[in-house]
């Protein structure tokens, strides 16, 4: 059955909901912002690349699955960018429960780009191990040059559920297109193979093409580095280096619990999230069957069929062929350039609007302009245990290392044989001296006794030291 109907332990349960896990892809939509000054459409199409890469990195540690969310659960959030300031404001709702369909919607008109989609999760089980899909695509606009972006997303795949070590890749191929432009990207997430290298780990690789004609190939790793070469003249640059991003990425700010919807994530989950976090698990399975029970309840006293707060479906939306969309549209989408009169984009109860310029001195436009009290920047989510790019494995790097380990292993072996023999011949020594004692002293026996137990005891404290040395050196 789907993975999605199966009641999960808390125990492999990321303590935050679906709705908030994708916005970790927006974290750095900042990029999206330099494509205002570019009039080159390739150069655009490149940053946009940049940017749907750089939403990939984040992950837990360990493998965690965040909750499902619940139908109406709606979830909101926004990043301020630190270089002008303005902000990005997300909205997602739990449109569809069977089956699952989440809807989003990310607007900075300000910086000139608006990002719309709604994604269907399903589930495969292969025995050993298990696929987590997306269906659906994503709608990035730029504004300032009426282009509209496709994309897709990769499914993850978990390894070792059954035996072996839990881990999870990220698989398949990606589409990245404009029609306005005529460019498009193809790019594949590879798994590990049985009896691959860690060479195959995390690697992407992909072709840009204008139409049928490759322009450009990309390379890399999407936790890591990845470069891009021109085919016309040869020449290899870095698109991205997970390691500079992180130290680029933007706060993000939440609302506060108290100021929140009843059918807001964080609070609708809070007793759930506090329960893992204080690794209790039997009092997070209790809660979170509380609000899976409310669910069920509301599902069966619905006396008409479910209409969602602020999206609604639109059939006119037709993916290119070969695409699946889910069709979901934001009810206050706006993907007009922004306009000269227009103050500053603002978020209120979930509807993203602009405000008007204004009298000077207006009390509307004053309070538009303070910062809002009732957001602050928070830390919900982690990333990979991976906090550097990792450097390719080659097999002479390996064997390098080998070799380092061996003679390591040798010398404190030879270190050992000749403390060893030391001890030894002290031992020696000293049982040749208790031979030649004299047995007329009365209280000698009782002596040489304690020696033996002394000198036993010194001697496994030695041991156990050189021991403890060895392996601490070995690690």
């Amino acid at each position: 059955m789907d993975l999605s109907k199966v009641v999960l332990p808390t125990f492999i349960l990321e303590p935050r909901s679906f709705l908030d896990k994708l916005s970790d892809n927006y974290y750095h939509a900042d990029i999206l912002a330099q494509a205002r000054s570019l009039d080159d459409p390739y150069l655009r199409f490149k940053c946009v690349l940049r940017w749907y890469l750089s939403g990939l990195y984040r992950k837990p540690k360990g493998l965690k699955k965040p909750y499902n969310p619940v139908l109406g659960e709606v979830f909101r959030c926004y990043w301020k960018n630190r270089d002008d300031d303005t902000r990005t404001y997300y909205v997602a709702e739990q449109v569809s429960h069977h089956p699952p369909v989440s809807a989003f919607y990310v607007s900075n008109r300000q910086d000139g780009y608006v990002i719309e989609g709604s994604l269907l999760a399903r589930s495969k089980f292969y025995g050993t191990s298990t696929s987590a899909i997306l269906e659906g695509c994503a709608r990035v606009h730029l504004l300032q040059w009426d282009e509209t972006y496709i994309t897709t997303a990769p499914y993850a795949h978990c390894k070792g559920i059954v035996i072996g070590t839990l881990s999870m890749e990220l698989g398949g191929k990606v589409h990245i297109m404009c029609i306005e432009t005529g460019y498009q990207a193809e790019v594949e997430f590879k798994l590990r193979s049985f009896l691959g290298s860690a060479d195959q780990t995390n690697a992407i690789s992909g072709r840009i093409k204008k139409g049928k004609e490759t322009v450009a190939s990309v390379e890399g790793y999407w936790d890591g580095k990845i470069d891009i070469k021109d085919k016309k003249t040869g020449e290899e640059t870095n698109l991205l280096d997970v390691a500079i991003l992180k130290e680029q990425r933007m706060t993000r700010y939440l609302m506060r619990l108290d100021y929140q919807q009843e059918y807001e994530s964080q609070r609708l989950w809070m007793k759930v999230s506090e329960a893992i976090q204080n690794n209790d698990q039997v009092a997070a399975t209790e809660e979170k069957t509380i609000v899976e029970e409310a669910q069920r309840s509301r599902a069966r006293n619905l006396v008409a069929p479910w209409v969602p707060r602020f999206f609604h479906k639109d059939f006119h939306l037709q993916p290119p062929e070969g695409l699946v969309e889910q069709g979901w549209r934001y009810n206050h989408v706006n993907t007009s350039p922004w306009q000269p009169d227009e103050e500053l984009e603002y978020e209120d109860s979930f509807v993203i609007s602009s405000l008007r310029a204004l009298a000077a001195g207006s009390p509307v436009e004053s309070r538009a302009r303070d910062p809002p009290r009732d957001l602050a920047p928070v830390l919900t989510d982690s990333d990979s245990r991976d906090e550097h790019a990792r450097p390719k494995t080659t097999t002479r790097t390996l064997k390098q290392t080998l070799y380092s380990i061996d003679t390591t292993l040798r010398d404190h072996t030879n270190a050992i044989e000749k403390l060893t023999r030391t001890v030894e011949s002290l031992s020696e020594g000293h049982r040749q001296a208790v031979a030649y004692r004299p047995q007329n002293v009365g209280r000698m026996p009782t002596t040489t006794h304690s020696w033996d137990l002394f000198g036993g005891f010194v001697l496994a404290i030695v041991l156990q030291a050189i021991l403890n040395w060895l392996f601490y050196q070995k690690d």
